[in-house]
């Protein structure tokens, strides 16, 4: 299966559920199989396509190395249950799948989900992402309309103004009214958006984020309400992790160093500590993502390539931070101690069959990220996420204070206006923000050989051009270069002849140091 992301947008599980139908049934490998003294065509077994869709779904980046084999069979049960493929008798709506000689066959027919039809939430501001360089006017200002061009240039010139005029002004001043609350929460949710549009690359966040699942409060609590290490402090306690899974947290994160051998011990002991961490995280109402954001955080999945790195931990981080700070503390808690006992080579094998790092990506997936409704795709779409929040959560949970900066910028730009124009209406403009354009990882390794050839062919002309290269080493570097890059050599000179208008070099002929003439000879006769 290309390693080729599922299209950005609303509904994008959905989409991803029916590129892998689609594919397995193009691409599962058919024969004839003989059971039960009867042979059947075109079909496979239940060993055989978890063999085939366990390598496609680990070589795919949409889903990455960490799918599990029993991951796998959990899809294939999905598949049929939802008639992807059938048994051999044509039975099918069950989950009754194991890894086994049982043989399966595709249905004439192939289900593909519908996609759910668009919320039309017109009331939500109908046009509130669609133009990044939108006008925001105060409300409480006069409605007499004021030129962009005449606002930008006041501002520019603002500075400029003579303290006579600024003396003059101290009395409309005074009588100005200032910003209201419910502006700066708006600006904080459009600043987040522009962002967030402007990283996904979508024409429009309707159907992935609505403005009204933005609470600034969340956002500038997360953001000031923090420890030394960057953890969310919460002021009400109820809120909080009780006592025992934070110190059963603890004692995991910084296993031995932190388990108080005071205390009575007992083989298998961490694996008790580690299974009551898991059953409070399991047993939560919702998953720590929320419900609310599942759409957005499974959009994000599309950015989970190695050269869309960067972007992704900084989608993340404007992402995490629209949580409620109790989510948000527990998320920061949870991938701080798997991150640890991940890397921790002290650390006792918690599972027989299963290492440490699989292990924690595959207990704790479901209560980070999961639909409110079933989805088929949930775990290992979840799977995907923690394994990239587990190995960055050090930079996904760093505050962005860019946002705080773009905010009070914007709030001064007002202010400003304001001051200088106080009886008009102010157009205060949202500044926008430039990201590298997404690529597909085959348009990456294409720029990345691309790059490569550009770096080597100047390589080949610098060799040509040196003038301080005699005839001789210039012909033996570029044989060495012809030798290693033959293509590149190639295109450069075509053919011989080329190459041989190039090294053509008539050499001098020196004159003899001594002349020896031929002499005369003279006859004896007289």
């Amino acid at each position: 299966m290309e390693s080729r992301p599922a299209a950005p947008g609303p509904y994008r599980a959905t989409k991803l559920w029916n590129e892998i139908t689609k594919y397995f049934r193009a691409g599962m490998p058919l024969r004839k199989h003989r059971q039960h003294f009867k042979r059947h065509g075109s079909c496979f077994t239940a060993s055989e396509a978890v063999d085939w869709l366990h390598e496609v779904l680990r070589s795919n980046s949409n889903f990455g190395p960490e799918v599990t084999r029993q991951q796998t069979i959990q899809l294939l049960r999905k598949f049929l249950k939802n008639h992807v493929i059938e048994d051999i008798k044509g039975r099918w709506g069950s989950e009754s799948l194991e890894d086994n000689s049982a043989l399966y066959r595709f249905p004439s027919t192939s289900p593909v989900k519908p996609l759910p039809s668009p919320c039309t939430q017109k009331e939500n501001l109908e046009n509130f992402c669609r133009d990044k360089e939108r006008l925001f006017k105060l409300p409480h200002l006069s409605r007499r309309a004021f030129k962009r061009h005449e606002l930008l240039q006041s501002l520019e010139n603002l500075e400029k103004t003579k303290p006579d005029r600024i003396e003059e002004n101290k009395e409309d001043m005074l009588h100005r009214k200032e910003i209201s609350q419910e502006y700066v929460k708006e600006t904080w949710r459009n600043i987040i958006l522009i962002h967030l549009q402007t990283i996904l690359g979508l024409p429009s966040l309707e159907e992935v984020l609505q403005p009204t699942q933005i609470v600034p409060e969340y956002v500038i609590y997360n953001m000031t309400n923090t420890s030394k290490h960057g953890v969310v402090i919460l002021q009400n306690k109820s809120e909080d992790l009780p006592h025992w899974v934070l110190s059963a947290m603890k004692c995991l994160a910084y296993w031995p160093r932190n388990n108080d051998m005071s205390q009575a011990t007992y083989s298998g002991f961490e694996r008790d500590v580690f299974r009551t961490v898991a059953d409070y995280f399991l047993n939560l109402p919702e998953p720590l993502l929320t419900f609310e954001y599942y759409e957005l955080f499974v959009n994000i999945l599309d950015l989970l390539q190695p050269h869309l790195e960067r972007i992704a931990v900084e989608a993340l981080q404007i992402c995490c931070l629209l949580l409620p700070p109790p989510n948000r503390r527990k998320i920061q808690l949870l991938m701080r101690m798997i991150s640890r006992m991940s890397e921790n080579v002290d650390m006792p094998r918690l599972h027989d069959a299963m290492g440490t790092r699989t292990l924690m990506i595959q207990t704790f997936s479901r209560c980070v990220l999961c639909c409110a409704e079933e989805v088929d795709l949930d775990e290992l779409l979840s799977t995907r996420l923690v394994s990239f929040l587990m190995d960055h959560q050090q930079e996904i949970f760093k505050v962005p204070t860019y946002l705080q900066v773009a905010v009070r910028d914007h709030i001064e730009n007002v202010k400003m206006a304001q001051c200088k124009y106080p009886k008009e209406e102010i157009c205060a403009i949202l500044p926008t923000y430039s990201y590298c354009k997404q690529i597909t990882p085959q348009e990456f390794e294409e720029q990345k050989v691309s790059t490569s050839q550009a770096a080597v062919a100047e390589l080949l002309e610098s060799i040509i051009k040196d003038k301080n290269l005699s005839v001789k080493d210039k012909k033996k570097k570029l044989k060495q270069f012809q030798k290693e890059y033959p293509l590149i050599y190639q295109s450069r000179f075509p053919t011989t002849e080329n190459e041989a208008v190039l090294l053509e070099n008539k050499p001098t002929i020196k004159q003899p140091m001594l002349s020896l003439r031929k002499p005369k000879l003279r006859s004896l006769r007289y």
